[in-house]
């Protein structure tokens, strides 16, 4: 989902910058809401892990090269479900600088729009959470529907967002190369769900052994 060096330059990333200010926003507010419910110690536990997990995402698990970016496998969905969308949304956004930074300089110019394709998605599926899962229903409880649900909404998201800014930097021209893109990223969109799916599976078998730190308190309440 890397938006590659020179697909948008110039005057135009000034648009990427933007819309991260007001994803970081949007993702501060969560937090602070998540300080205020559960204490500065979990979070920070949960934050750490969930920056480790998006550094692994990126730069350890396999990747390739489709059209217009990369295919990656981002877990946003898990992040969320296991940890919650104040860390999830800081562990994505620090785990891609900390690439970005010692790793792939390059694509730093493009943070802003990297940074806004991985957090919009994420307070996408936090909202539809709200709507489709009822509020005496713990995570580890889903049923596959909601799960797809879920997962379908953060990887349609990284989809869409990744066309948007390359019309937004190269025009209609790159219509095969962004459906390409999207062909190829829909793998994603049928492996996440069974993850996610494996992951509550495994945390419904640890309820009650899990320290409260290490997971967001909706996992099993």
């Amino acid at each position: 989902m890397h938006i590659e060096p020179g697909l948008v330059d110039g005057a135009k990333l000034m648009l990427g910058y933007a819309t991260a200010s007001a994803a970081a926003a949007t993702g501060a507010m969560i937090l602070a809401r998540d300080l205020r419910a559960q204490g500065p110690a979990a979070i920070a536990i949960r934050s750490a892990i969930a920056t480790v997990a998006t550094f692994a995402f990126f730069e350890l698990a396999p990747h390739t090269a489709v059209g217009v970016s990369e295919v990656h496998l981002i877990l946003g969905s898990s992040l969320f479900l296991i940890l919650g969308a104040g860390p999830a949304a800081l562990g994505l956004a620090l785990g891609l600088l900390i690439q970005g930074l010692f790793f792939a300089p390059i694509d730093l110019p493009q943070y802003g729009m990297n940074v806004t394709t991985l957090l919009v998605p994420l307070f996408a599926i936090s909202m539809i959470a709200r709507r489709i899962i009822p509020a005496g229903t713990a995570y580890v409880d889903l049923r596959y529907t909601d799960v797809v649900k879920l997962s379908a909404t953060y990887q349609g998201g990284v989809v869409a967002w990744v066309a948007f800014w390359v019309f937004w930097g190269q025009g209609a021209s790159a219509m095969s190369d962004v459906a390409l893109f999207g062909a190829a990223y829909m793998t994603v969109v049928l492996i996440e769900p069974l993850v996610d799916l494996a992951l509550l599976a495994t945390a419904r078998r640890f309820k009650g052994r899990t320290p409260g730190a290490l997971v967001t308190p909706r996992l099993f309440a």
